[in-house]
């Protein structure tokens, strides 16, 4: 019986558990989109829950498949429930849940990576940058093949507070492999520090929650999965472009297990390139035979604001591609081989 007063707490009626959804529309994970599905719904209450309070919150699912973790979120109580599946097969089970949910759900037949997230929500749920996040989250057990490069793009995002950040500082709470969480979380000197700590950090407070061993899933991935939490900083740790920061710091780690100067000198172009490296690393302060694992946030702050301002002083140096320079050398190389190998042969044909 309802406390008066009070509005009773939304819970879903009776339905077909997750297994016998799957069952019912004859759904099978498709190994080359790796997917893996959680059908226990303690698990994916567990993962909702580190969201926080959803309570009337505005929730876009990422990739919601057969519909364990929607369950949950809908019994969290929120207003509105925005779901993105990019597999047709699904969306007749998701159709089901919204039924049982009249008004609350709305489902999107498309690609997260290509979604107007700008869009997904209601304009009046906007907030300021520097005051409380809005009431938005964003939750997903993600496919292995798309959580790298949804991170990387929502962390580009969050840079330029545009997407689903054009409401302030959007939370989210998401699933990776384990191996990757522990990238987005390493410290300092961990073996598994990477490009992926830095860019990550240096935006959003990375709270690696608790891990799901593999075997909870449907069909067993080889690894096990963790769920991370992102709430956004309000100012970032390095306070320059999204575009610069990551082109430092992939240079930086392009030669991660040799000194951090030999990723810094791929910044430059060869001629010229010892000096402007001394340059950077003098002047950024930064110790060259340190290994890339080992730079901290502060150090990389000091390399991208000592690099943005050699890009000021001489633009053309921004544009400059390492990995286009090599090329073209490999390509003038080849070009010169093959037009020296008829020489030869005519010589010889003489001879």
């Amino acid at each position: 019986m309802a406390v008066p007063g009070k509005a009773a707490a939304f819970r879903l009626p009776p339905l077909p558990t997750v297994g016998e959804i799957i069952k019912l529309f004859r759904l099978k994970a498709q190994k080359q989109l790796s997917q893996n599905f959680l059908l226990d719904l303690r698990l994916t209450d567990k993962i909702v829950k580190q969201a926080g309070e959803l309570k009337n919150a505005h929730v876009c699912e990422v990739g919601p498949g057969p519909g364990g973790i929607t369950r949950s979120i809908l019994n969290a109580g929120v207003e509105q429930l925005l779901l993105i599946e990019k597999d047709a097969r699904f969306i007749p089970g998701l159709q089901m849940l919204s039924e049982a949910a009249p008004g609350k759900v709305r489902i999107v037949h498309g690609d997260i990576l290509t979604y107007k997230m700008e869009r997904a929500f209601p304009k009046f749920l906007k907030k300021n940058w520097e005051d409380e996040p809005p009431d938005i989250h964003i939750i997903g057990n993600l496919p292995f093949s798309v959580s790298t490069p949804l991170i990387i793009k929502w962390l580009e995002n969050i840079s330029k507070k545009d997407g689903p950040f054009i409401y302030g500082r959007t939370q989210m709470t998401l699933t990776f492999q384990k191996e990757v969480a522990e990238r987005l979380t390493a410290n300092p000197g961990g073996k598994q520090r990477s490009r992926l700590s830095i860019m990550s950090q240096h935006l959003c407070t990375v709270e690696n929650c608790f891990v799901i061993p593999g075997q909870a899933f449907v069909p067993k991935p080889e690894v096990d999965v963790a769920v991370v939490h992102f709430p956004p900083l309000v100012q970032p740790k390095i306070q320059q472009p999204f575009e610069l920061v990551e082109k430092v710091v992939r240079s930086v780690f392009q030669f991660r297990r040799k000194y951090c100067f030999r990723g810094i000198e791929t910044l430059f172009p060869e001629n010229g390139r010892l000096k402007r490296t001394e340059q950077l690393m003098m002047t950024a302060n930064v110790d060259p035979t340190l290994r890339p694992f080992q730079l901290s946030m502060s150090q990389f702050r000091s390399l991208c604001d000592t690099y943005r301002k050699m890009c000021d002083e001489d633009p053309a140096l921004f544009v400059y591609n390492y990995r286009e320079e090599l090329r073209q050398k490999k390509k003038m190389r080849s070009l010169l081989e093959s037009t020296s190998e008829p020489k030869q042969t005519e010589e010889e044909n003489q001879l």
